[in-house]
Formats: structure tokens, C-alpha cells, sequence
């Protein structure tokens, strides 16, 4: 697992279930509400700083995610893709990338494709029963409680840049 991660240039994530707990808020106006770990944040941007990018590859569409998604700096986000292959397949050709280059986080069934086909597959520790034989590893913590930092951690770990960030954030 370490050789794959070690190949890793572009980390993609779904959303509902891996960069939150999956529970869908919704407010009396419609409006959706979403809750995200901090540490995942935290651990994405060490990931963005150590020179891995960000994607996100999501099935609902919600202004929550887009603004979620500026703020952590990925290089694309596709929303509202229930089948996320082609949407996978596009950000690779468009990046030129080769999907052994990319790793990707899912937890549910509508992730199996791009889990099969990714560098890297990684599901959450509360992934469903049928993804998690599909990952090449799976987190110790749950999706939305550290899950992505965890990632995060692994891949920066494995090309040798996670000591040297964490010094850098520890002068800080």
C-alpha cells in the first residue's frame, strides 16, 4: 500500500458519508446544512501543501459543498453525479493524469467504479458492507470524525513529506 500512496498527485473524495457523518441537515427554508471535521480540513491542507491537489466527486448537489470546496483550494469539484466514473475519467484525462496517480475515498456503492479503477482505494471505517472489499485500505475512523485526515496522513507518510509539514506547522 505504501508503493501506491507513494504515486498519489491528486486525492479525490465524495462528500456525504466520507467528509461528513452522512446526516443530511435541512433547515424549515430548504436550505442544507452540513457539518465538517476541522482536523480533515487541517489535514487536507497540509496534503494541498505537500503537493498533492484535492478533488471532490459528489452525488447531491449543494452550495455548502461548493463553498467547502474553495475553501480547502480543489482543483475540481463535480456535483450532482449519481454516476461519477465519467465525471473520474474527465478530471483525469483533463489533468493528465493516470488513475494510478490518483487515490479516492468513498463509502458507498456509487464509489465501487472509481475504487476499482484508482491508484489508491480507500474506504471509511464505516463504509458500507459491500465497498470496504473493494479498498485497498480502510480508515480506522468513521466518515465526518477524522476519517480524511487519516488519508491524508497515510499518503503524506508514504512520499516522505508528513515529519517535515508538521515541523514546518509546529514553528508556526
Amino acid at each position: 500500500m505504501q508503493d501506491k500512496a507513494r504515486q498519489i498527485k491528486l486525492l479525490v473524495m465524495d462528500v456525504d458519508g466520507v467528509m461528513t457523518d452522512g446526516a443530511l441537515t435541512l433547515g424549515d427554508d430548504g436550505q442544507e446544512y452540513k457539518r465538517f471535521h476541522a482536523r480533515d480540513g487541517l489535514g487536507l491542507r497540509y496534503l494541498r501543501e505537500s503537493g498533492v491537489n484535492l478533488a471532490i466527486i459528489t452525488g447531491r448537489t449543494s452550495q455548502v459543498v461548493a463553498k467547502r470546496a474553495d475553501e480547502l483550494k480543489v482543483v475540481r469539484l463535480y456535483q450532482g453525479r449519481h454516476e461519477k466514473l465519467p465525471a473520474y475519467l474527465e478530471m483525469c484525462k483533463d489533468l493528465n493524469l493516470s488513475p494510478s496517480q490518483t487515490a479516492y475515498m468513498g463509502d458507498d456503492i456509487i464509489d465501487i467504479p472509481i475504487l476499482l479503477r484508482c491508484g489508491l482505494a480507500i474506504s471509511v471505517a464505516d463504509g458500507h458492507d459491500f465497498v470496504r472489499p473493494h479498498a485497498h485500505w480502510v480508515t480506522n475512523k468513521t466518515g465526518g470524525n477524522g476519517a480524511v485526515r487519516e488519508a491524508c496522513e497515510l499518503i503524506m507518510h508514504s512520499q516522505g513529506t508528513l515529519q517535515s509539514i508538521y515541523d514546518e506547522a509546529a514553528r508556526i
